[in-house]
């Protein structure tokens, strides 16, 4: 008796979306503008623009993403308060590491975009009590784009 050999498939990683934030200069400009540097893992299959806030990110349809934020000082507090995309393409939402109170944002590309498809982050920071949300787009943009 033969037996077929398994095929050892890995699950796919998502891609890292990850907002490095300044704070203390969006705080003080309550703007994101200068303040935000958006990088993901992708690089290998075609995003573009890292560090700025106008990153392009490769993506196509089964794709899992996952937004996360870091401050670029140690000692502040910053969090996603939400990610504003066409539900037609992505619906983000929020998640947290078990057993923890630290936030990041997950969903699945649910089809090829034809044309950049554009999105906004809101962030908490601090203590203030509305978030600030970016103010150029980042984008995901299809295989053919």
């Amino acid at each position: 008796m033969t037996t077929k050999p398994r095929l050892k498939t890995t699950p796919k990683r998502p891609i890292s979306i990850t907002a490095v934030v300044d704070c203390v200069g969006m705080l003080a400009s309550q703007s994101t503008h200068g303040h935000l540097y958006l990088y993901d893992t992708n690089k290998a299959g075609g995003s573009a623009d890292f560090g700025t806030e106008e990153l392009r990110t490769k993506v196509k349809a089964g794709d899992q993403l996952l937004w996360n934020v870091l401050a670029l000082e140690c000692e502040a507090f910053v969090a996603i308060d939400g990610i504003v995309i066409d539900p037609e393409v992505c619906e983000p939402v929020r998640q947290v590491y078990p057993g923890t109170d630290v936030a990041y944002w997950t969903g699945t590309v649910k089809k090829d975009a034809t044309s950049p498809v554009p999105y906004r982050i809101r962030f908490r920071l601090g203590t203030q009590a509305e978030p600030i949300t970016t103010t150029a787009s980042p984008v995901l943009v299809g295989q053919a784009t």
